[in-house]
């Protein structure tokens, strides 16, 4: 079994909201990687998508865009990323959802000794300055959110298991600092960390970044030229 992951995909075969006006970059970005995934994915290995999955409004709309995804290998976990509108409880995702496909939200789950959790995450701050009003209170809520995720991963964790961690938004800020996100992916002892939500040039670097012996891996589709991404 191997594990792969790729975010940002942002689909709309419902909703008619193409990519390619943010650039030729984003021209025929979904068949390429499509192509790769059927290429390289075993029907075994898990396929992490860390957000931003389809620009549908209402789950109706996002349905076309999810049923794509069923259709590629590997058994499929996807967190909400900040677009994601569609997504409302986390009960109606997984009733909707088909056969080999799962979602994580504030939780975890097993895949044979590999645990996964998260939550969405949000910005965090740079130089020390406090969010506004209603930033910071999502801050806070994200925060506890992951402790949440953290202690249920916790609770099936076994001595042999591998535990990643996925986030839509960076756990970090643009200098990398410690944040209350990467102090508790450390305290719990996390192997890896899956983000996505980071575009344009400035964003392509530190595809995978190292902090205290985690790896955190930044998967946002444009930023790995529409290639999945190994954890390793």
């Amino acid at each position: 079994m191997k594990i792969w992951a790729i975010s940002d995909l942002h689909m709309s075969t419902a909703c008619n909201k193409p990519m390619d006006v943010f650039g030729g970059h984003w021209e025929n970005y979904l068949p390429k990687i499509f192509e790769e995934w059927q290429r390289v994915v075993a029907p075994e290995d898990i396929v992490l998508l860390a957000g931003d999955h389809s620009w549908g409004m209402r789950m109706e709309e996002a349905e076309p865009d999810i049923a794509i995804l069923a259709q590629q290998k590997g058994l499929k976990v996807l967190l909400k990323g900040n677009h994601d509108y569609w997504w409302k409880s986390i009960s109606a995702v997984r009733n909707m959802l088909p056969e080999g496909m799962y979602a994580v939200q504030n939780d975890a789950m097993r895949f044979g000794n590999v645990l996964v959790c998260g939550t969405r995450g949000w910005t965090v701050p740079e130089n020390n300055k406090v969010l506004d009003e209603g930033n910071q209170r999502i801050y806070l809520r994200e925060i506890e959110r992951l402790k949440l995720s953290l202690k249920a991963m916790e609770t099936m964790r076994k001595p042999d298991d591998y535990v990643i961690c996925m986030m839509h938004f960076p756990p970090f800020n643009s200098m990398r600092e410690d944040s209350p996100f990467t102090l508790l992916l450390e305290q719990y002892k996390v192997h890896a960390v899956v983000y996505g939500h980071l575009h344009g040039k400035l964003s392509k670097r530190d595809l995978v970044y190292t902090k205290n012996n985690i790896p955190y891996y930044l998967t946002s589709c444009d930023q790995v030229e529409n290639h999945l991404v190994r954890i390793l």
